[in-house]
């Protein structure tokens, strides 16, 4: 809806044909086929090229810091807004196979992207300068439908100022003329093998008597104590001498990299560490270097949960024209890369090496290998580096 909704505003006329694969370079939609027969790619790309044909509308941003901003936005909607968004409404519509823990996570993630969007617009009308940009469009078309779907008022209490920035965006003419009118969600639409929500029963009525027996209420139960998470019982559990605040600092400050890389190997405990090559399983999707790069650090920051057990560098190898690879090397607490995959989704999507560990040394190939992950910096595996993201 973005790029069609930039149209709108930019007063372009854009003509929507039925998709045909072999438009598009990657044989997916969306697609744009422009007069001189250049296919641009990309739903956010394909918006910000309509929204930049015309610089007097101000949507693409005023200036060059609003812009940067616009693109910020973009970048936020990706990274905290998209998949969760995707994850919680795509089984209702029919789209993928209901998963409880999956659904749960994702109403949370969801909320924890609309807190900071609400807590930024207590203030302001809009999300860059005093109109709506693409910054609006786009953060609006990505919570279209879970506004229409799933998120239903007492989801989105908390979230007043969301509500009422997202009903401003959607009854401009401009989003009525793509979307139309939009009925914001009332009661959540479930999907096949999910529960509904028990609705709460009536009342009934009461007579003097029967409530006289109620007035000894019974005692309020005691609110469960949150479990703590894995890695915190194993510090407590199976205390390491190996310390990664100590590791984080000497990466961060060692002279060179030969002397970083040499005291790691001097405190590292593969009892209580382990090392695991990280591989993308849909490298082939990677066409474009910033698209790729926006994977790397939207993985990087949906990890933060474990940040405390968890170092690691993810690179963008290869080029644009044969191919590109996501590939990383992290050194995770305990003997398993199941917590990584608790506390990010996206983890699922890649394939993981255990490298050393317990009950696996590390050899001097390992060494190696960890050492041209950490630390090259323009070439890794015969491959230029793209770019490199340090989780840290």
């Amino acid at each position: 809806f973005a790029a069609l909704i930039a149209a709108e505003y930019n007063g372009i006329d854009v003509k929507v044909a039925d998709f045909e694969a072999s438009a598009s370079p990657t044989g997916k939609a969306p697609v744009l086929i422009l007069p001189n027969g250049t296919a641009l790619f990309s739903s956010h790309a394909i918006a910000r090229f309509l929204a930049g044909l015309r610089r007097d509308t101000g949507i693409i941003g005023a200036s060059l810091q609003e812009q940067a901003a616009v693109d910020a936005w973009m970048d936020f909607a990706s990274h905290e807004l998209e998949l969760p968004a995707c994850v919680w409404f795509y089984p209702a519509a029919g789209y993928m196979p209901f998963n409880k823990d999956a659904y749960e996570k994702a109403k949370a993630d969801l909320a924890k992207g609309l807190t900071v969007l609400n807590d930024y617009l207590m203030t302001k009308t809009y999300l860059v300068g005093d109109q709506i940009t693409l910054a609006d469009i786009v953060v609006a078309s990505t919570l279209l439908y879970p506004m229409k779907l799933v998120c239903d008022k007492a989801y989105l209490k908390p979230f007043g100022n969301v509500v009422r920035w997202f009903q401003t965006c959607v009854h401009q003419p401009e989003f009525t003329a793509v979307v139309g009118e939009v009925t914001m969600c009332k009661k959540e639409v479930t999907a096949a093998g999910q529960e509904a929500s028990a609705a709460p029963a009536k009342k009934q009525q009461q007579s003097k008597k029967d409530k006289k027996k109620e007035k000894a209420a019974e005692p309020a139960p005691k609110p469960v104590k949150k479990a703590e998470h894995p890695y915190k019982i194993m510090d407590k559990e199976s205390p390491s001498k190996f310390s990664m605040d100590a590791w984080k600092k000497t990466y961060s400050n060692a002279p060179t990299y030969d002397a970083a890389m040499e005291e790691f190997w001097k405190t590292f405990d593969k009892e209580g560490w382990s090392l695991w090559l990280q591989v993308y399983n849909y490298n082939e999707d990677n066409k474009r270097i910033f698209m790729t790069s926006n994977a790397v650090g939207g993985f990087q920051q949906r990890t933060d949960e474990i940040r405390r057990w968890a170092f690691g560098v993810m690179d963008v190898l290869g080029t644009e024209e044969t191919s590109l690879e996501i590939k990383g090397i992290w050194l995770l607490r305990g003997d398993t890369v199941q917590h990584m995959i608790n506390a990010n989704d996206d983890a699922n999507w890649y394939t993981w090496t255990k490298l050393a560990g317990k009950d696996l040394d590390p050899s001097d190939e390992v060494k190696a290998q960890v050492k041209a992950y950490w630390c090259n910096e323009n070439e890794l595996e015969g491959k230029p580096i793209q770019d490199s993201k340090v989780f840290k």
